[in-house]
């Protein structure tokens, strides 16, 4: 039997050109690509632009050991 008519297990890649393609969400950055024993590492990054970052507003006024008093309050302690 001719080794070219035999069946294969195993063919490996095909010596032609490829091109594979992704499309990444919004706001993912790629960073380093790295490619080893025929695995390709792509780090990414997932970065939020400053307008869409939550924000902290700090709201002044009174000390924490002051009471807003209802209509209520009053009442209670007039009696």
């Amino acid at each position: 039997m001719d080794e070219a008519e035999g069946t294969y297990l195993h063919r490996g890649i095909a010596t032609r050109s490829f091109e594979r393609r992704f499309q990444l969400a919004d706001f993912i950055e790629a960073g380093n690509a790295t490619f080893e024993n025929g695995l390709l590492t792509i780090e990414l990054r997932h970065v939020l632009p400053e307008a869409m970052k939550p924000r902290r507003i700090q709201i002044g006024g009174h000390a924490a050991n002051d009471r807003i008093e209802g209509p209520g309050d009053r009442a209670r302690d007039a009696a």
